[in-house]
């Protein structure tokens, strides 16, 4: 499955950013679907995922409560919205697909184009 992440910009703190992620070449109703980020100078981390089903989701615990993520299997698409922003949320944002939760970032072969959120203070 090939993933396009988008809807990425530059914003101030306390502003809302909501990313998207477009799936195309295999639907994403087989994989459970996350986002990851990686901020300059630092290893690339998890931030969310979404079960198969939608029926559960999971956080890092710096984003827990100011970030949702969900899915619109029928559109192939993710989706991250990002409230409360803080310039420490400063970071490439890429989206993966997997069949099962994963949060280690190295046990992902590939990686594509992320989007770039930048939080100004």
């Amino acid at each position: 499955v090939q993933l396009q992440a988008s809807g990425g910009g530059l914003v101030q703190a306390g502003d809302s950013l909501r990313l998207s992620c477009a799936a195309s070449g295999r639907t994403i109703t087989n994989f459970a679907m996350h986002w990851f980020r990686q901020a300059p100078g630092k290893e690339r981390e998890f931030v969310a995922a979404i079960t198969r089903s939608g029926g559960r989701t999971y956080y890092a615990e710096s984003v827990k409560g100011r970030f949702t993520i969900s899915r619109e299997n029928a559109e192939n698409t993710v989706h991250l919205q990002m409230n409360s922003l803080r310039p420490e949320d400063t970071a490439v944002y890429y989206c993966q697909a997997r069949s099962s939760v994963e949060y280690d970032s190295r046990k992902y072969d590939w990686w594509g184009q992320g989007t770039l959120v930048t939080v100004s203070s």
